[in-house]
């Protein structure tokens, strides 16, 4: 519905004005791009498409706006056939639609047709209702992919949003309390969110509270709809048939995942803060379910968002929203762990040492014998040969060994078999006859996971009904030869690449019964040339190339299982399907040192395809095609020989054409 009353409005922005922050036009004059005489060839070619509103003039309340079009190189782009103004808001500032209620965007127009100028620039002119010249006004800009005019180019899909004041002029007021950038820290840029769209910014313009109240769908209101499909709290979509479980154990209720503070001195984001400043029932909803408003029912009655603040005020509803995540931050770091793994050969065979110590802050070693009761569980879980384990995560079919696992502490007592004792207050331990051997092969690995018990911000005695939380892991490597042990490759993935979507206090198998569990930290990774890389050593352990608790069927080898986890279902739809959101490189050379990857129940797939396979074959027709492809290359899918198959393990031809990279892995140089 549009908005005719236009002079209530008007009283009610007067009223608002202090508190609204309405600081004037600003003196630019809004023509701060190309303004149409670039001076030079367009393109003909456009792997990148950019697009700027560099202008907008009113005549009697009508906006006519400019849009310049360039390539990657720069060059301006002529003959765009599918270019549209997707949607005209005007922001209603807080306040102005009812006291308490939350700044509004309010749809006024769109427009598909425009005039090409044959330089780059784009001109629309736009019928709008309800334009007021006191509010700030964003055009929403799309490009569908399409080809050029001259119906070869193609032209790849893009969206932008700008906001102007309500007389063309850059904006003194908008509500970006989220940016972009935060969102695409998890949903890789440039590929659609939901819909076809790509920015939270065309989200808000499209799902306005104006839009929700015209089809009687609260919970379509941006507000509200962002947070639904963020947790768990209840159903969304269409049909109210939609989980947001996945997003849910991603961003794990911590508000301060999306709503993160500008860059000091930035004057971006202004609007940052409103998340805790502006409470609403429309947006709390969302997540706190249960509650009629108007009945009175799950809280004090209220019929509209008037008194929120009264009792939610900013700093409480932060801290309310956020202490626990920040008790956690500050609990994990108050410990860590120092290990050692020491081998040594015996007539029989070999023992080697595992050795444990705890440690506080600072680094300072605790006395196991004090600290033991506060533990709710101590795992390592050891293997051999850290590039291609030859341990089993319950067996190997060719050697039948299976990897060690070991509570060293569970429930805040020691390990009686395996034996575990205290010596000089570390944890140790003796594995007897790891199948040591040449190479890689020389080289075992432990990984270490720790649960303390704690009251939220201090360790305490295990006890029932007490809670635990999973801390930083802890990795130990050692050989037999005494020569330096041999590590996983580091230069595929920066921890930071996996820290921008999970965060640094992320939990991994802290949900499970049977381990300790452990959060994402530097702790997973090494330091190599100042940057803290990843090195999965700690994850091969158990995602062996033997497969996990399924054996091959659930794709369980970390070259498969990281893959098939975040190409597949919601985790696809978030990440977008894209390697560079994880990976900044990608070591081929790695495949050298690889054998036979279990990849169905019993059967092995020779590495490079077998990695392939967990992306690339999504059902039977699939995989099919995919067999007779690679086979045609030296590899062999699904043989339940091992042997043959290890065999064959470096006999893929596959490098000698695809040549894939982090950013084009479809990449082929024949």
């Amino acid at each position: 519905m549009m908005n005719t009353n236009k002079s209530k409005i008007a009283l009610l922005l007067a009223a608002g004005a202090v508190s609204m922050a309405l600081t004037g036009c600003g003196g630019d004059d809004g023509n701060d791009g190309n303004n149409g005489n670039p001076g030079g060839p367009a393109a003909d070619y456009i792997n990148t498409l950019n697009l700027k509103v560099t202008d907008v003039t009113y005549a009697d309340g009508v906006p006519t706006i400019n849009v310049f079009a360039t390539n990657e190189e720069d060059l301006p782009v002529v003959g765009l056939t599918a270019l549209e103004v997707k949607k005209v808001v005007q922001l209603i500032p807080q306040g102005a639609t009812g006291a308490g209620n939350s700044a509004e965007w309010q749809y006024i127009g769109s427009q598909k047709e425009f005039v090409d100028q044959k330089n780059g620039n784009y001109s629309f002119t736009i019928p709008v209702e309800g334009y007021n010249s006191e509010l700030t006004q964003r055009y929403n800009i799309i490009a569908s992919a399409s080809t050029l005019a001259d119906g070869e180019t193609s032209v790849p899909r893009t969206e932008v949003s700008q906001d102007f004041s309500g007389e063309g002029y850059e904006a003194t007021y908008t509500k970006d309390v989220v940016s972009t950038a935060s969102c695409n820290s998890c949903h890789a840029e440039g590929k659609k969110i939901y819909h076809s769209y790509t920015s939270s910014e065309t989200c808000a313009a499209c799902h306005t509270q104006e839009m929700a109240d015209s089809k009687g769908k609260p919970q379509v209101a941006y507000n509200h709809l962002i947070h639904n499909v963020h947790n768990d709290a209840k159903m969304y979509g269409r049909n109210m048939d939609k989980s947001a479980e996945t997003a849910n154990a991603i961003v794990q209720d911590n508000c301060t995942t999306c709503h993160v503070a500008p860059t000091e001195g930035s004057d971006e984001l202004s609007e940052w803060g409103n998340w805790s400043r502006v409470p609403t029932m429309e947006t709390c909803t969302s997540c706190h379910t249960g509650i009629d408003f108007v009945a009175g029912k799950g809280h004090s009655q209220q019929a509209d968002n008037s008194n929120c603040i009264a009792c939610h005020n900013a700093s409480w509803t932060e801290e309310i929203h956020t202490e626990g995540f920040v008790q956690k931050k500050a609990f994990v770091e108050q410990y860590g762990m120092e290990t050692s793994l020491t081998a040594a050969a015996t007539d029989a065979g070999s023992e080697t040492t595992l050795s444990v110590t705890i440690t506080d802050a600072a680094g300072t070693a605790i006395d196991a014998t004090t600290f033991i009761g506060n533990i709710k569980q101590l795992e390592a879980i050891t293997n051999v040969g850290p590039n291609y384990p030859i341990m089993g995560y319950n067996n190997n079919p060719i050697n039948g060994e299976h990897k060690v696992l070991i509570n060293l502490v569970k429930d805040g007592a020691l390990s009686v078999e395996p034996k575990v004792e205290i010596i000089d207050g570390k944890f140790v331990t003796v594995i007897k006859d790891l199948p040591y051997g040449e190479g890689d092969t020389d080289t075992a690995f432990s990984f270490i996971g720790l649960s303390l018990c704690n009251d939220g911000t201090t360790a305490v005695k295990c006890e029932e009904g007490v809670s635990h939380t999973s801390m930083k892991a802890a990795m130990a490597h050692g050989t037999l030869s005494g020569e330096a042990a041999s590590v996983r490759h580091t230069d595929s993935v920066n921890i930071k690449a996996c820290e921008s979507c999970h965060g640094t206090e992320w939990p991994l198998n802290s949900h499970t019964k049977y381990h300790a569990g452990f959060v994402m930290t530097e702790q997973l990774g090494r330091e190599v040339n100042g940057e803290m890389v990843v090195g999965v050593d700690g994850c091969v352990t158990c995602h062996t190339p033997d497969g996990t608790y399924a054996s091959g069927a659930n794709m369980g080898s970390i070259e498969m299982k990281v893959h098939k986890v975040h190409s597949a279902g919601d985790y696809a739809a978030i990440a977008g399907m894209t390697c560079d959101q994880c990976h900044n490189d990608l070591n081929l050379d790695a495949f050298k040192k690889k054998g036979a990857l279990a990849t169905a129940g019993g059967a092995y797939t020779t590495p490079i395809a077998a990695t392939c396979m967990s992306c690339h074959t999504y059902n039977e027709e699939s995989l099919n095609k995919f067999k007779a492809h690679v086979e045609g290359q030296g590899a062999i899918v699904n043989s339940f020989d091992k042997q043959e198959v290890s065999d064959a393990a470096q006999l893929e031809t596959c490098f000698f054409c695809h040549k894939p990279t982090a950013d084009d892995h479809t990449s082929v140089k024949m």
